[in-house]
C-alpha cells in the first residue's frame, strides 16, 4: 500500500493506493494524525485506488471520529468501490463517517 498526502487549495488530500490491512493501517494512522496536528481544516480521503481494508483500517477512521469533531475538522472519504464501501454500510459507518462518491462533492462535503 502506498499513501500520498498533497494540499490542494484549501483541501489536505490523502490518497490511498492498494490494502488497508493491519501492517498498513499505521501509515494511514500516521497520515491523518500528521494532517490533524498541521491543523487542517478539511481532509479528504481519496479512495479511488484502495481495494481492500480491514478491521485494523476501519478502526483507523473510528479512532478519529471524535477528535475530529472537537478540533471541528471536517474528514471526507470519496471515490469507494463498491465493495469497500459495502463494508462501511454493513457495520454502520457510512452514518458516523462522510462519504462521497466524487472529488467534488466531497470538497462541497468539506466546506458543508
Amino acid at each position: 500500500m502506498q499513501i500520498s498526502s498533497v494540499l490542494e487549495d484549501d483541501n489536505y488530500v490523502i490518497a490511498i493506493d492498494g490494502d488497508v490491512d493491519a501492517s498498513s493501517s499505521i501509515m494511514l494512522d500516521e497520515a491523518i494524525s500528521k494532517a490533524i496536528e498541521k491543523g487542517q481544516q478539511q481532509i479528504l480521503i481519496d479512495c479511488v485506488d484502495l481495494n481492500y481494508i480491514s478491521s485494523a483500517g476501519l478502526g483507523v477512521f473510528m479512532s478519529y471520529i471524535e477528535e475530529l469533531k472537537v478540533r471541528n475538522t471536517r474528514m471526507v472519504l470519496f471515490g469507494l468501490s463498491e465493495k469497500v464501501e459495502n463494508v462501511f454500510k454493513v457495520l454502520g459507518l457510512d452514518q458516523l463517517l462522510s462519504i462521497e462518491e466524487t472529488k467534488d462533492q466531497a470538497k462541497q462535503q468539506a466546506h458543508g
